[in-house]
């Protein structure tokens, strides 16, 4: 039998189905029938590559046989396919409205397990969160840290005799990235968040600024662009409502050689980061990926239900 893509697979469950599910719906559905079975790829997080699979197909393929229902969770039905009787969800009102009041106090923080999920299954960058107040110097603290540092190791898709090599002259492609996480950008706080991610982000390959609500005026979108083409510093939206809607506005310049002294100037400073960097080098000896030691990835649905409580 033929082997299905991601794209294939959803529609053929979505049309049996005759009903709005979400990707891990479609995904247990297809563990159900033996379907998943079909797919010729599945990665390590098959939900998460349904999910963005989907999302993107309705995104950029005008002519996409998928849309978007609801957003408690966030759910996929094939367009002007006759759908079952039945209420994809109870309370859907309630819920938005639960978020919205939720997400009028929600802090910094709040937005690292949205970023974290956004980066793992888009660019299968591993995240882990630094806290700035283990560390050993305070001053000018916000302009050295990064709120969350990155790394994306390609062992996981290449094959052993070519890690092995790359490793033994010294030129393995790992990826080393930082991010700024920030509410709001706005013209207000524009210049000063965009320039304290410059600082924090000297020692990566790449560097970003992240932000949950950036402003859509037509002078700021043009002065964020020319910052960011400028100085290198890429820009990612995070969607809280609908994760899987996040996006990368302007993608970072990727510098090819770190900043060993702000690395060591960083590990020195913040255990969180030299634990980070010790993980890297681990990865490195030994190939292998202790998942455990990164923040944790959530799928789209608990994300969502974890900010509405």
């Amino acid at each position: 039998m033929d082997k299905l893509t991601f794209l294939e697979l959803a529609k053929r469950i979505l049309t049996e189905e005759k009903k709005p599910l979400s990707s891990s719906e479609i995904w247990d559905i297809a563990v159900r029938n033996g379907y998943n079975n079909l797919v010729a790829t599945k990665g390590k997080t098959p939900v998460a590559t349904l999910s963005v699979r989907l999302y993107c197909d309705i995104r950029d393929n005008k002519d996409s046989h998928f849309s978007k229902v609801g957003t408690m969770p966030r759910r996929f039905q094939i367009k002007n396919l006759p759908i079952n009787n039945e209420p994809i969800s109870t309370g859907q009102a309630q819920d938005k409205r639960v978020i919205q009041k939720k997400m009028e106090g929600y802090k910094e923080i709040d937005i690292h397990p949205f970023l974290t999920y956004y980066v793992y299954t888009r660019l299968e960058i591993y995240t882990k969160t630094i806290n700035h107040i283990t560390s050993k110097k305070k001053d000018f603290g916000e302009w050295v840290h990064p709120d969350m540092v990155g790394c994306y190791y390609p062992i996981e898709n290449w094959q052993d005799d070519v890690v092995d090599f790359s490793v033994s002259i010294g030129n393995m492609p790992i990826k080393l990235f930082s991010f700024e996480i920030k509410r709001e950008l706005t013209f207000g706080n524009l210049r000063e968040s965009f320039f304290q991610s410059v600082s924090n982000s000297s020692w990566a390959h790449e560097g970003y600024l992240v932000a949950v609500e950036i402003s859509q005026e037509d002078d700021f979108t043009k002065e964020l662009k020319r910052l960011s083409s400028s100085f290198g510093i890429g820009v990612i939206r995070i969607d809280i409502k609908d994760p899987d809607s996040s996006e990368t506005l302007f993608p970072a310049k990727t510098k090819e050689n770190l900043d060993w002294e702000t690395i060591n100037k960083l590990a020195t400073m913040n255990p969180d980061f030299s634990s980070f960097i010790s993980r890297v080098n681990n990865v490195v000896k030994t190939r292998k990926i202790e998942k455990v030691l990164y923040d944790k990835v959530f799928s789209p649905e608990a994300l969502i239900s974890t900010n509405k409580e």
